[in-house]
């Protein structure tokens, strides 16, 4: 059988607890941003301290961290650019995720012993770019997602075996190239470009014939209207051999904007499937509880994007929601002496629970009766932040508990 070199699976962190939560529930590397120059100005994001914290923290685990400076920088950013490289490569840093040339010069001035990768706003799509790309000095390029395998494998073959692929394999995806789009900053004045998308891809759209302003006309039919941008959410945990193949050696996960909890969840899932594989090679194909546990996040409907061709179906026309089958319940914050404590975040009431533990997995248990911090019976977790107990099988902290609707 053919030797299998792990699949990096690299997880995203929109903060510092996070970070944490992605490097506990088994991610080989996490990406995030400083409190600027990053894609994602909606997520909390990492101030200096912060950045040399998450650092420390995945180190010590074994767990690589990469920072994205990834926004097209106007004049009047580039002379902050400088003093911010130095300032986050000091605090070890393993490599800048980096979409601008010009910022590129300049990490290799300023952070010359810093690994740069090129980000996916950069629209690689052909070999030519990647040798270009490799040539400037990039270890790494995240190859756009309007690709297909097919194309992937192409660019590995005649690229020099140095430089590295990584490649989305799951989260929600942009309906403009990579996601250069300036649909946010026409209709909202929110720059895209430069971390703030208002996400309009996703607003319900309907037509105006110019001589009837008031008659909104439904542009397919449906009686709720037409998402005609809204793209669904991108999912590979069941193609990761035939991404590997290809020569992925990176599994991006997509959610900085997302929670705690989605990051556990998508990380825990790719890392115990890249796990797998890694032991039974090319023919693995992942465990029906592996696939349902990738369905109870929140999510828009699931696709392969472009990896197999053009999507016969790779937009929700009818709804521009998520798919929300399960609910988070809590999370654990102490387990002692058979007692376990949780903070609750959504009601629930006492009976059987799904728990997702970054030590023992995924497991369910039946809580049996509910208490309040001072032990007094509760017919129901009916507040938010509310300390909920209960007895139970070892638990750890940091579990996420979760219930069917």
């Amino acid at each position: 059988m053919e030797k299998i070199i792990k699949p990096e699976v690299l997880s995203p962190a929109g903060s510092l607890k996070t970070l944490k939560v992605a490097v506990d529930f088994g991610a080989d590397a996490v990406y995030f941003a400083g409190q600027e120059f990053g894609m994602r100005a909606a997520a909390a994001n990492f101030t200096i301290e912060e950045i040399g914290e998450g650092v420390r923290y995945a180190h010590e685990r074994g767990v690589k961290a990469y920072l994205t400076l990834n926004t097209l920088p106007r004049n009047n950013d580039c002379d902050r650019l400088p003093e911010f490289i130095e300032a986050v490569a000091a605090q070890g840093i393993d490599a800048f995720i980096v979409t601008d040339i010009g910022v590129i010069s300049l990490c290799k001035k300023y952070a010359p012993n810093v690994a740069i990768h090129i980000s996916v706003q950069t629209g690689v799509v052909n070999y030519l770019t990647a040798r270009a790309y490799h040539d400037m000095g990039a270890e790494r390029i995240v190859v756009a997602r309007e690709l297909s395998l097919e194309e992937i494998a192409e660019i590995r073959a005649k690229t020099p075996k140095d430089l590295e692929i990584e490649a989305f394999a799951h989260g929600a995806i942009c309906m403009a190239v990579s996601g250069r789009c300036l649909l946010s900053n026409y209709l909202t004045g929110r720059d895209s470009n430069r971390g703030d998308c208002a996400q309009p891809c996703r607003w319900n759209y309907k037509l105006v014939e110019e001589t009837r302003p008031n008659q909104y006309m439904d542009i397919i039919e449906d009686q709720d209207g037409s998402y005609i941008l809204n793209a669904k959410d991108m999912c590979m945990i069941e193609h990761i051999p035939e991404m590997y193949k290809a020569g992925v050696c990176c599994l991006k996960l997509e959610g900085r904007a997302k929670t705690e909890y989605y990051v556990a969840a998508v990380t825990n899932a790719y890392a115990r499937a890249t796990r797998k594989f890694a032991e039974q090679g090319l023919d693995y194909k992942p465990s029906e509880e592996l696939v349902r546990e990738i369905m109870k996040i929140s999510h828009r409907e699931y696709s392969t994007a472009f990896y197999y061709g053009k999507p016969e179906q790779g937009q929700v026309y009818t709804s521009g929601g998520y798919i929300r089958d399960w609910e988070l319940c809590g999370v654990v914050e102490d387990h002692t002496d058979g007692l376990t404590t949780i903070s609750q975040r959504n009601r629930f009431w006492p009976g059987k629970v799904d728990v997702l533990d970054p030590k023992f997995g995924q497991f369910e248990i039946d809580t049996g009766d509910l208490f309040d911090k001072d032990m007094q019976p509760l017919e129901c977790a009916r507040y938010a932040a509310q300390p909920v107990k209960f007895y139970s099988r070892e638990i750890s902290k940091g579990a996420f508990l979760r219930v069917k609707k």
